[in-house]
């Protein structure tokens, strides 16, 4: 090796014990610099409230999440405490109502934000530590998403119309609504759950599938209108149908079906549904006087497919109403706040993930099995070979992890307080009729 060379090399690896030991400094220098920010940001004094800022805040929602279910029993001392909690809360003359002049959100500087400051400290929402202010800084943000958790409305730290309201309830109310709920919820734990079942919790109208007393799946639901409820339920899963048809009752022929083929005779043709008589043989639309006085006496049969009333999936069980839960083509319905839409049945937001779960036990179904053949678009009954069991149950208020109470709208008035109903039928098209009217092919 030349001199040169060797003063290149060593060069070479001077630098890179230079640049080395330069990151090692750097990343040094940046740890520090973030324990100093931690510690700036953990100081229980800095500066005036107007400035104050909180890093954990975004996180606040999640500490309302837990994987305990809503029926274990675990719950009922839960419950027992929220009753203490809130009983020593109405004695000491419960939380003021919140009264804002303009509209709150994070940067709002306003008096009445003192007035909720108050209101989530003594709900526990808002850490005593963040101090009061008319400044609506991330420690507020936080707090409100996570009342808004908890009372199962969108958390965007906002009050808006409905956060307002539900803030507004008042403590002895919301007391005498926990005392309701552990009533309920003491009966349900009286019956002796299955290791594995569906529970779907309508006032909240969403579902849990639970396993071992854990929460394996949790789904967004619509749920029956106040005019059309769905039921209480306690059954067993029977069987999973895929690509199900979809048979039209008597009711939606004559009410709805009919008056469609007079105005528009494409209707049939346009949504897959198909007359069969009872032969079982097929009859044309065309052959149909659809302005005679009475309904043709024939069965009104959906295809199987994507613009299916129940699109992929049906879970039937037995119950005295003949109500299901299935899969819906309308999916932008899911991401409405008010799900009480439905004539009685339930629709299931990730269908597929359920029928994955419910499935797992019966062999040759796994998941790869059940798309090839939801795409095969052919009606598939499946037999459930072991038992699952299904709930429908009636909680406006539960608490499935140590201090934290959910609350939802009492949407069928079983509570006894008008205050409990404040969102009910927002928004929500008052129909009547059978429990399978809310899926009428359009």
């Amino acid at each position: 090796m030349s001199k040169k060379s060797g003063i290149v090399d060593l060069s070479r690896r001077a630098i890179l014990r230079g640049a080395a030991a330069a990151g090692a400094a750097a990343i040094a220098g940046q740890a520090v610099a973030q324990t100093a920010v931690d510690e700036l940001i953990s100081a229980p004094r800095r500066g005036n409230w107007d400035d104050q800022f909180d890093a954990q805040a975004s996180r606040a929602t999640a500490s309302v999440v837990s994987n305990t279910p809503m029926l274990s029993g675990s719950n009922l001392f839960n419950f027992q405490e929220a009753i203490q909690n809130y009983q020593a809360i109405v004695s000491n003359g419960g939380w003021p109502q919140v009264t804002p002049a303009v509209k709150l959100k994070i940067g709002v500087v306003d008096p009445s934000v003192q007035q909720l400051r108050q209101r989530l400290m003594i709900s526990g929402d808002l850490d005593r530590g963040a101090g009061m202010s008319n400044s609506f800084d991330t420690y507020v943000d936080g707090a409100v998403k996570r009342f808004q958790a908890r009372h199962g409305l969108p958390e965007d730290g906002v009050l808006g119309e409905f956060t307002l309201k539900a803030l507004n309830v008042s403590a002895d109310t919301r007391l005498m609504q926990l005392n309701v709920n552990l009533q309920r919820l003491q009966d349900m734990m009286s019956k002796q759950l299955e290791n594995r079942y569906i529970v779907v919790n309508i006032p909240a109208a969403y579902v849990e599938a639970v396993e071992g007393d854990r929460v394996a799946l949790r789904n967004t639901a619509i749920v029956g209108r106040d005019s059309r409820p769905s039921p209480l339920v306690d059954s067993k899963v029977s069987d999973i149908i895929l690509n199900p048809y979809w048979t039209a009752p008597r009711s939606i022929v004559e009410k709805d079906i009919v008056p469609l083929m007079r105005k528009d005779p494409t209707y049939l043709s346009r949504n897959n549904i198909r007359l069969i008589d009872g032969k079982g043989s097929e009859v044309s639309p065309e052959s149909i006087d659809w302005f005679a006085p009475k309904a043709p006496n024939l069965m009104f049969r959906q295809d199987p497919g994507k613009i299916n009333a129940m699109s992929s999936t049906k879970i039937n069980f037995p119950s005295p109403e003949a109500v299901y839960m299935h899969d819906t083509p309308t999916q932008g319905l899911f991401n409405k706040l008010m799900r009480f839409e439905s004539s009685g049945c339930v629709r299931v937001q990730n269908v597929r993930d359920l029928i994955v779960w419910v499935l797992k036990n019966t062999p040759g179904w796994n998941r790869q099995e059940i798309e090839r053949v939801i795409a095969s678009r052919v009606n598939t009954p499946i037999k459930v070979t072991d038992e699952v069991g299904v709930h429908w149950v009636y909680l406006t208020a539960w608490s499935a992890k140590d201090g934290v109470v959910q609350f939802r709208d009492d949407i069928y008035g079983k509570d006894g307080n008008a205050q409990l109903a404040l969102q009910t039928n927002i928004g929500v098209e008052q129909v009547s009729g059978s429990v399978e009217d809310d899926i009428l092919p359009q």
